[in-house]
């Protein structure tokens, strides 16, 4: 299982100023955390509650459908492109870097069994998207387009841009390379799918897209990509049970919940940085960015009153941000709360030889890579506690489809703790709705005409 070690936000390590009283804490919140958890499992099957991600490692006939498509066009595809952006790709880059071979799209149909290489477009810089076109081979390319809505203007712009490709070249046959994953009986894209004919898996209802890795958004892709997804699901089914669990003293979802709310809300530090050691774990912190920033950045609380809460995530790497991001850490304002994960195993051993021994760097020679990695993620966590910068460790036995997914359910799980802590809804984004209506509203879509008007004269403004 993971490990926890909140040892370094401690009073006992980083003094009173900027440490936290743990025991002290956790008996002060026990019956708060316990009463939130139960409130969380009583509530996820009620629909409107947003908590069906919950039920995500259960969901046994989604699996098996997945696996029998999966199956089925086996060796058919060289490619598979996804379309997504947010929730719907964030999360399937994530795993695909942390369980594929690295380099997987480098490596040949042999080594890499067969297996598709992946791409994703998740944004829509028109030469990024020109440049992928370019080099890929659409007749040899299935294309999954994922949006819930089916109105994501992103998304539906890159389906629109490559079904009109694709259609070109295979003509009617063109429907075969397309796969959508979207609502079971609304939007834009489900619509179209039905029109056309497309094979489409379903985002269930009240699972939000930074919570839909483990639906189909996510373990369609890592399914045609020859991942595991049973030893996926078994992890998340395996930590869940500890993750019910009430007592904050065993639940290291909640314990890290308590701590990130402790530390902003009484301590000063707003600023949550991932930072994993392990180059296959570096989209994790990117798709934790977007779990954490829309879920807890709010603007007013339950209640309706303004308040204007949420730590701001940070991503980093170990040990390349050492060399970027440290100095501030531990010298500039003492405002983040810094998270290692940290990895016991790696799948390899690579040993420095022995040459140049009698120089400066002789010092390294036969020492493994595994050990400078290890050595630098200790010398950081101890630098930065002499600094009495606060930092906490989730550590993998290595990396595998079971410890991932353990990994990404307790994030889940400690975001949702943690928005109940805040007071906040954390399953809405008006934030982000604003901005898609503003751009419905500039790209001319119809009944946002007013809106439209408006903006223009805004910008007007803001440019003169």
């Amino acid at each position: 299982m993971l490990e926890f070690n909140y040892r370094n936000v401690t009073t006992m390590i980083l003094g009173q100023e900027h440490g936290l009283d743990i025991e002290e804490e956790f008996n002060k919140y026990q019956y708060k955390i316990g009463e939130i958890i139960k409130d969380l499992n009583a509530r996820k099957d009620k629909p409107g509650q947003w908590l069906r991600w919950m039920n995500l490692g259960y969901s046994e006939e989604t699996i098996w459908y997945i696996k029998e498509y999966a199956a089925k066009v086996r060796g058919e595809f060289e490619n598979l492109l996804v379309l997504g952006i947010g929730g719907s790709a964030l999360g399937a880059q994530a795993v695909a870097e942390a369980l594929l071979k690295p380099y997987w799209n480098f490596l040949s149909d042999d080594e890499r069994d067969n297996y598709p290489r992946i791409f994703f477009i998740d944004n829509i810089d028109p030469d990024t998207i020109n440049g992928l076109l370019h080099v890929l081979d659409l007749k040899k390319t299935l294309v999954n387009v994922i949006t819930k809505s089916g109105s994501t203007a992103e998304t539906m712009s890159a389906y629109m841009i490559i079904k009109d490709k694709l259609e070109a070249e295979l003509g009617e046959d063109y429907r075969n390379n397309i796969v959508a994953t979207t609502d079971r009986e609304v939007g834009v894209l489900r619509q179209l799918s039905d029109q056309e004919g497309y094979k489409t898996f379903v985002i269930p209802d009240d699972v939000g897209g930074r919570f839909s890795v483990f639906s189909a958004v996510g373990l369609l892709p890592f399914a045609l990509l020859g991942i595991d997804i049973d030893e996926i699901v078994r992890g998340i089914k395996d930590i869940d049970l500890d993750l019910k669990n009430t007592d904050i003293k065993r639940n290291i979802a909640a314990q890290n919940a308590l701590i990130h709310y402790l530390m902003d809300t009484e301590k000063g530090k707003n600023l949550s940085v991932m930072m994993p050691y392990s180059s296959r774990l570096k989209y994790v912190s990117d798709w934790y960015v977007q779990l954490w920033a829309e879920s807890l950045g709010k603007e007013v609380d339950k209640q309706g009153h303004t308040v204007h809460v949420g730590p701001t995530p940070i991503k980093a790497l170990g040990a390349t941000d050492q060399h970027s991001q440290i100095q501030l850490y531990n010298e500039g304002p003492n405002d983040k709360l810094i998270n290692f994960i940290r990895v016991k195993e790696f799948d390899s051993t690579l040993t420095i030889p022995k040459t140049f021994e009698y120089t400066g760097i002789g010092y390294l020679c036969e020492k493994t890579i595994n050990d400078l990695m290890n050595a630098e993620a200790d010398a950081t966590r101890i630098a930065l506690t002499d600094y009495k910068r606060p930092n906490v460790t989730i550590t993998l036995p290595r990396i595998n489809g079971y410890y991932l997914g353990q990994l990404l359910y307790m994030l889940e799980v400690q975001t949702a703790i943690a928005g109940e802590l805040y007071n906040v809804d954390t399953f809405n984004q008006p934030g982000v709705e604003q901005a898609k209506n503003y751009t419905y509203a500039l790209m001319g879509r119809r009944g946002y005409e007013e809106s439209a008007k408006e903006l223009k004269e805004k910008i007007i403004q803001v440019q003169s």
